[in-house]
C-alpha cells in the first residue's frame, strides 16, 4: 500500500517544492517507488522534475475533475533514469487555477484526489503530493488523501507562527475530514549553523516537539538553488553537493520512520510552541 505524504506549509518560501522534488528522488534512489503529485497552480515542482508543464496533455486538473485517471495522467521522468532517480510526476499547471472555483460546485469536492489515488495504490511506496502555500480546495484534496504531513520550515522567528497556523490546521482536518492525518515530522531546511537565531529556534523546536523533529536537517545550499533552473532536483544535478547528500539521508530516514509507524496517532500533532523572541546573532 502507497504511503501518502502531503509537504505543506502555509507559510510562502520555505521549500515545499524543494523538498518534494528532492525527497523523491531520494526515495527513488533508495529503491522506492514513487509518484510525486503536483497541485500548485505555478507547477513548480513539474517543471523541477524535468517535466515540461505547458506541454502536458493531461494533468491533476483533469484528475480532480474526473475527465481522466491517475495512470492516464502520469508522466516518466525521462531525464532522471540514467541517475537512478526517476520517479512519475501527476503534473500541474496554470489549469489548477481554475479548479478552485469548479471543485466548490461538485460533489465530494474535498476527496477527488484521495479517490483517484486509490486507483494505483499498488503501484506506489510513496506518493509525495507538493501543496500550494495557502488553505485552498486544493490543499484540502491533499490533506484529505494523505496519511500525514511533512513540514518543512525554516529556523527563524516567524517561522514558528507558521507552524502554529498549520498544526491548527491540520487539526481541523483530522477532526472533519481525515482521521489518518497526522503530522510525520518537521524538516529543517535552509539551516545555516553559523546563525545564532537558527540554533536557538531549532532548540525550541526539538524541546517542544521531540522525534517529530526529523534528525536530518537540510544545509542552505546554493546547488540545490541551482537545480530548478537546470530542470532537475539537486539530488540528481550535483550529488556529491551537502544539500543533495542531505535529502538522500532524509529519504532514508522517511522510509524508516514509515516502517516503524505501524498506526497512525490518535491525535495529529501537539499545538506549536509560542515564539518567542530569541537573540539576534
Amino acid at each position: 500500500m502507497a504511503r501518502i505524504f502531503c509537504i505543506a506549509n502555509q507559510k510562502g518560501g520555505v521549500g515545499k517544492t524543494t523538498t518534494a522534488v528532492n525527497l523523491c528522488a531520494g526515495l527513488a534512489q533508495v529503491g522506492q517507488r514513487v509518484l510525486l503529485v503536483d497541485l500548485d497552480p505555478q507547477g513548480n515542482a513539474t517543471m523541477g522534475s524535468g517535466v515540461d508543464k505547458r506541454s502536458l496533455e493531461l494533468t491533476v486538473y483533469d484528475v480532480l475533475i474526473e475527465s481522466a485517471t491517475v495512470a492516464e495522467a502520469r508522466v516518466r521522468t525521462d531525464k532522471l533514469e540514467e541517475s537512478g532517480c526517476a520517479y512519475d510526476v501527476l503534473g500541474g499547471n496554470r489549469e489548477l487555477a481554475g479548479a478552485e472555483v469548479e471543485l466548490v460546485g461538485l460533489d465530494r469536492r474535498e476527496k477527488r484526489l484521495k479517490a483517484a489515488l486509490a486507483a494505483v495504490d499498488a503501484e506506489y511506496d510513496f506518493v509525495i503530493v507538493d501543496c500550494p502555500p495557502s488553505l485552498s480546495m486544493l490543499t484540502l484534496n491533499g490533506l484529505c488523501a494523505a496519511h500525514g504531513v511533512v513540514v518543512p520550515m525554516q529556523c527563524e522567528y516567524f517561522a514558528l507562527e507558521g507552524v502554529t497556523d498549520l498544526v491548527n490546521t491540520i487539526g481541523q482536518v483530522h477532526a472533519n475530514f481525515n482521521r489518518d492525518l497526522q503530522i510525520i515530522g518537521l524538516l529543517r531546511v535552509m539551516f545555516d549553523t553559523r546563525t545564532t537565531l537558527q540554533q536557538q529556534v531549532s532548540e525550541q523546536l526539538q524541546q517542544h516537539f521531540g522525534d517529530k523533529v526529523f534528525k536530518t536537517v537540510i544545509p542552505r545550499n546554493v546547488r540545490l538553488a541551482e537545480a530548478p533552473s537546470y530542470g532537475l532536483p539537486g539530488v540528481v544535478f550535483d550529488p556529491s553537493s551537502r544539500g543533495a547528500k542531505a535529502f538522500v539521508a532524509f529519504a532514508e530516514e522517511m522510509v524508516a520512520r514509515v516502517g516503524e509507524a505501524s498506526a497512525p496517532a490518535a491525535s495529529p500533532a501537539p499545538a506549536a510552541p509560542a515564539a518567542s523572541a530569541a537573540g539576534d546573532d
